[in-house]
């Protein structure tokens, strides 16, 4: 099969495609890939920057699209069917394997392009917002990186559990996409405080979902409401935060980590609960992933370049068929 690895951390540029053997399909569902989302994690993965360092060479990609070639007898998935899955590793690839409990059925009306948006981004901001975040209907979420893949799914599931939705965008065209995902307000970035204790009458909002850390955290901080969380999901923006925890205190905040993978390992039928809370949103349209450029599997590493670099706007994706 054709697939894209990495075999030396120089970063997403050295990610090249070549001929390899077919995953071991043992126990698994065996997929034939159509397409691949990519994540921020494979740019860090490249680096060797990431909390798991598999052994090289290896082929990345988290999670994918496409059709089931052969399942365990008892799986609840057979030849033929459509679905989305998470196999962690070996995304890239024209055939990948996922254990039963990471493959989730697709509506009819989802493409494979939009399943391959899914596992990641929806399933990390579920985990964020529902259970880590404890978002309530009526809640104000403020969403930094709200044009990328992650910060569009938290705009629609934001929105979908009945949440006034502001979204913090480094430019007038990330706005635009920003709006498309369904944000009630777009936030510039540069002075992105005073600009939500305006929208917010002085109150501030409920729930800050972060997943570019660096110089905006302490104005997230102050962003909060009386008994706001702010959610740690990830720190595109390069620099990890610090925070002096007597801020704390003064409104009765929250800083609560996110970390879903870290979760579901020591609960693994976590996830298929969640596919079971967001399938009834696929089937009703109301959470439709954004999708930003769509690449060949022969350009993977150009698109993680894409996000390496932070030009991403909605999903980026590799074509594989």
């Amino acid at each position: 099969m054709r697939a894209a690895r990495i075999a030396t951390l120089d970063g997403p540029s050295a990610i090249s495609v070549a001929d390899l053997p077919e995953p071991d399909g043992a126990g698994k569902v065996v997929v034939d890939v159509h397409v691949a989302g990519v994540t921020f994690p494979e740019v860090l993965l490249s680096r060797g920057q990431y909390q798991v360092k598999p052994p090289l060479p290896f082929v990345p990609g988290s999670e994918v699209a496409g059709v089931v070639r052969s399942a365990p007898e008892g799986s609840g998935f057979s030849p033929g069917q459509r679905v989305a899955a998470f196999p962690g590793f070996g995304g890239f690839a024209e055939v990948a394997a996922a254990d039963p409990g990471f493959v989730f059925p697709l509506p009819d009306g989802v493409s494979f392009e939009q399943g391959a948006a899914l596992p990641m981004n929806y399933l990390t901001m579920h985990f964020a917002l529902r259970r880590r975040g404890q978002l309530r209907e009526g809640e104000t979420v403020l969403v930094h990186g709200a044009a990328g893949g992650l910060g569009t799914a938290g705009i629609q599931l934001a929105r979908a559990y009945g949440a006034r939705v502001l979204a913090v965008v480094s430019g007038e065209a990330k706005g635009e996409v920003a709006r498309a995902a369904g944000a009630d307000e777009v936030v510039l970035a540069d002075g992105f405080r005073d600009r939500v204790k305006e929208l917010t009458g002085g109150r501030g909002v409920d729930v800050v979902a972060d997943p570019v850390g660096g110089d905006r955290f302490t104005d997230s901080l102050r962003s909060l409401a009386r008994e706001g969380r702010l959610l740690v999901l990830g720190f595109t923006g390069g620099e990890i935060p610090t925070v002096k925890v007597n801020r704390l205190l003064l409104n009765n905040v929250s800083v609560v980590g996110v970390g879903w993978g870290a979760f579901w390992s020591g609960e693994p039928s976590f996830v298929q609960e969640q596919w079971t809370d967001l399938l009834p949103l696929l089937e009703q349209g109301r959470l439709q992933p954004v999708l930003g450029s769509v690449h060949d599997l022969d350009d993977a590493a150009a698109a993680v370049t894409e996000l390496d670099e932070r030009r991403a706007t909605g999903k980026v994706l590799l074509r594989v068929r």
